[in-house]
């Protein structure tokens, strides 16, 4: 029994060892798989990070460049840097070509702008006359405008100074005007005291003429007469009387001459569009009529659209007056000589009853269309350089 308890304890104690050996085994198994596993871990943490490594590598390696690439690159660089060089060499040579170029135009241009200025200044001075002055200087304006258009300068000094001339200019031509029309007046007069004073001697010497043969007829009268048949001596002196009257009015009759001009004239400023005036006139200058037509009458001067010479000026007039005789403006008062009418009916006429004549179709109006456009300015000026005038000849008149 001892031997057998010994024994069944000695299998018990070994059995004991036996389970403590594989426990220890076990644990030890258990701790080498885990040493394993994180092992294991760090070795596929160490293959993602070789990984990553690999593809940053990858990446780069393709951004690398070969020497051979690097070397044909250099050369193409090379040869572009000499082809720009090469355009940056031309562009500057084509610079200053065109610098070069502009400057010369630029020159050509100061030449003809100047030209141009002096030109038109001059041909503006020559056109101007007493009645145009604000559409010379709107001309010259315009020519400056022009100027400036084609950058050519012209200082805003110098264009006061171009106008200021303008206006030196005109008072010049109006001045110049007045006189002429002065010396004209004081001419005409003289002719026509002239041809008065011819005229009255003429018409003296025959009356004088008459009145010797009526004296003579007289003297004979009474002669046979002898104081007898007084009434037959009176109704002879009657006779004679008046055929000395007959005489007279024979010669102011024959002095009376058909010859003249027929003018046809419009005043838009002051009767409107289509308003004719048909008139004539027997004087060796018929503008000068014209003129007189507008001169106090009306605000503004006529417009001539013909002028016709004829040697039977009252009879052409009566005959376009019968034929516009319903076209009258003043239907009460015929010897008023305004038609409602065109130009073209007026021409019709005269052509059928004189011939072909030179006609102006549309009227000018200067000075109308001029006092619409002006400015208050520019009237202020004309104003003063009239009023000057005008009182310069007052004092000239009072001093002598």
């Amino acid at each position: 029994m001892t031997y057998i308890l010994m024994l069944f304890i000695g299998l018990v104690g070994g059995g004991l060892c036996v389970w403590l050996y594989i426990q220890g085994i076990r644990l030890k198994l258990k701790e080498q798989k885990r040493q394993q596993d994180k092992q294991v871990q760090r070795i596929q943490a160490t293959l993602q990070g070789i990984k990553a490594k690999q593809l940053e590598f990858d990446q780069f390696a393709a951004k690398v460049v070969s020497y051979n690439e690097l070397a044909s690159e250099n050369k193409i660089l090379k040869r572009d840097l000499q082809n720009v060089d090469v355009n940056l060499r031309k562009l500057q040579l084509d610079t200053e070509l065109q610098r070069q170029t502009q400057g010369t135009l630029d020159q050509r241009i100061k030449d003809l702008g100047s030209r141009y200025l002096k030109e038109n200044v001059k041909w503006v001075g020559t056109s101007l006359t007493p009645n145009n002055f604000v559409a010379c200087k709107q001309r010259l304006q315009k020519v400056i405008e022009r100027c400036r258009a084609i950058d050519f300068s012209v200082p805003t000094d110098d264009e006061s100074d171009l106008l200021a001339s303008l206006k030196e200019d005109y008072e010049k031509i109006v001045r110049a005007a007045f006189e002429r029309e002065e010396q004209i007046r004081i001419k005409a007069q003289i002719r026509e005291e002239r041809r008065l004073q011819t005229a009255i001697k003429s018409e003296l010497e025959q009356l004088d003429r008459e009145r010797e043969a009526i004296k003579v007829a007289l003297e004979k009268a009474l002669a046979e007469a002898k104081d007898q048949h007084s009434e037959e001596v009176e109704r002879l002196r009657a006779r004679l009387a008046e055929a000395e009257a007959k005489s007279q009015r024979a010669i102011s009759r024959a002095q009376i001459t058909k010859a003249g001009y027929v003018y046809v004239i419009t005043n838009i400023g002051s009767f409107g569009e289509d308003i004719f005036k048909v008139g004539m006139t027997r004087r060796d200058d018929p503008t000068i009529r014209v003129r007189e037509l507008g001169s106090a009458s009306v605000p503004f001067p006529f417009d001539v659209h013909m002028m016709i010479s004829c040697d039977d000026a009252p009879k052409l007039e009566n005959i376009i007056h019968r034929e516009l005789h319903r076209l009258r403006i003043n239907k009460a008062n015929p010897r008023k000589e305004f038609f409602k009418t065109d130009i073209e009916t007026i021409r019709q006429i005269v052509e059928k009853n004189h011939g072909e004549v030179e006609y102006v179709a549309d009227p000018e109006a200067l000075e109308y269309r001029q006092s619409l456009e002006m400015s208050a300015e520019d009237q202020e000026f004309i104003e003063s350089v009239y009023d000057a005038i005008e009182d310069e000849s007052e004092t000239i008149v009072d001093e002598g």
